[in-house]
């Protein structure tokens, strides 16, 4: 989320108020279930609702794979469209496996219905050519109501769903699910999650529904103590849009922006991870922070590892945050970019790319085995 001249603080210091304003749509309790890659052929999606299904590209069946790590994408600018060259180019000569976009995915507001020309300027047209399965996760600006990345019209972010039947590389079945790779057998399984409603900057005061207790959430969190329990992966890889950790401006959880109020601090999305998340899966992939950070495990993380990667269409200007001097192996405010993560049965090894927005031309940063 960007500032955009405004003082974030004291705009949410009225966020409870505010909320009162938010359009009836965003009070009404929308549906969501969690959905497994079990539940879908390779080809193509199911019936997740009815009309004409797009004919989805496969996934990959190897026990080697190159996965494209991108967040905070979705601008339609000219970064945007640089970074893409790059990952083209790259595809080019590696060829990818797979994508995860996570989050912030339409800027600045999300999708106004499943036919915004949006989808087309901020995702087809930028990755054309790029013609993989695109796992993607909602973020906070997906979901804006009055403020762009307030998150507080949480109905905005299903347009999003909707739009899955209608691409062949865009998979969002679900406001959250898991997709393991290969299906059989498998090396990875991804655990794709929507923790908006826990760190909305006007929370969802007026709808039981999506409240940190209400039923989204608690049936979110049920069904990932049993996925993550039940998974036969030997790597369990959680992708979501806030971060747990992060020495970039927004900050850890519990911390977001420096906000001493919860939810708007993420201090519910930090007791979401440390309850559900930490110490059972070995990655937590996030965006939110237009940076690209490879943290190294705290006491409190319990050996999962916090990688942050939302450099794809914007970046931090050099700034970071008051976690800035947290040890990591990798950590870039300056440029926009993107990463791989190439997975075997054996190891993860990560690369960040830095690209230059006047060329499009990319630069490994880094490369380093996690595992």
């Amino acid at each position: 989320m960007q500032n955009n001249g405004i003082d974030r603080r004291r705009f949410l210091a009225g966020a409870a108020a505010a909320g009162a304003a938010v359009p009836l749509a965003a009070m009404t309790a929308g549906t969501a279930s969690a959905v497994s890659s079990a539940d879908f052929g390779s080809s193509g999606p199911g019936p997740v609702d009815p009309g004409p299904d797009a004919e989805k590209f496969p996934f990959p069946d190897g026990a080697e794979l190159r996965v494209l790590v991108t967040g905070d994408a979705g601008t339609g600018q000219p970064a945007q469209v640089a970074v893409a060259d790059a990952i083209r180019d790259l595809h080019g000569r590696e060829p990818l496996s797979m994508a995860l976009g996570l989050g912030d995915n339409i800027y600045e507001t999300g999708p106004s219905n499943e036919y915004d020309i949006q989808f087309a300027e901020k995702f087809e047209d930028p990755n054309h050519g790029l013609d993989f399965p695109w796992l993607m996760a909602l973020g906070n600006h997906d979901n804006s109501a009055i403020f762009p990345g307030d998150g507080g019209w949480l109905l905005r972010g299903d347009e999003e769903v909707d739009y899955h039947r209608r691409s062949p590389r865009w998979w969002m079945p679900s406001r959250y699910y898991s997709v393991r790779v290969p299906e059989v057998n498998p090396v990875v399984e991804f655990f794709v999650l929507d923790l908006n409603p826990l760190a909305a900057y006007i929370p969802p005061l007026f709808s039981p529904y999506w409240a940190p207790n209400g039923p989204f959430m608690t049936e979110q969190a049920a069904w990932l103590d049993a996925a993550l329990a039940s998974s036969t992966a030997k790597w369990k890889i959680v992708c979501t849009h806030h971060p747990y950790l992060s020495n970039g401006k927004h900050g850890d959880a519990g911390k977001y922006d420096g906000i001493p109020v919860a939810p708007m601090n993420g201090a519910l999305a930090k007791k979401f991870y440390e309850d559900h998340v930490v110490g059972r899966c070995q990655l937590i992939l996030s965006g939110h922070d237009h940076s690209m950070q490879v943290l190294q495990p705290t006491v409190e993380s319990k050996g999962t590892r916090q990688i942050v990667c939302g450099a794809a269409g914007k970046n931090d200007h050099g700034k970071g945050g008051a976690q800035e001097g947290r040890p990591s192996m990798y950590q870039n405010f300056s440029d926009v970019g993107f990463m791989v993560l190439d997975l075997s049965a054996d190891t993860v090894t990560v690369k960040a790319y830095t690209v230059d927005i006047t060329t499009g031309a990319s630069t490994v940063a880094f490369e380093q085995r996690l595992i």
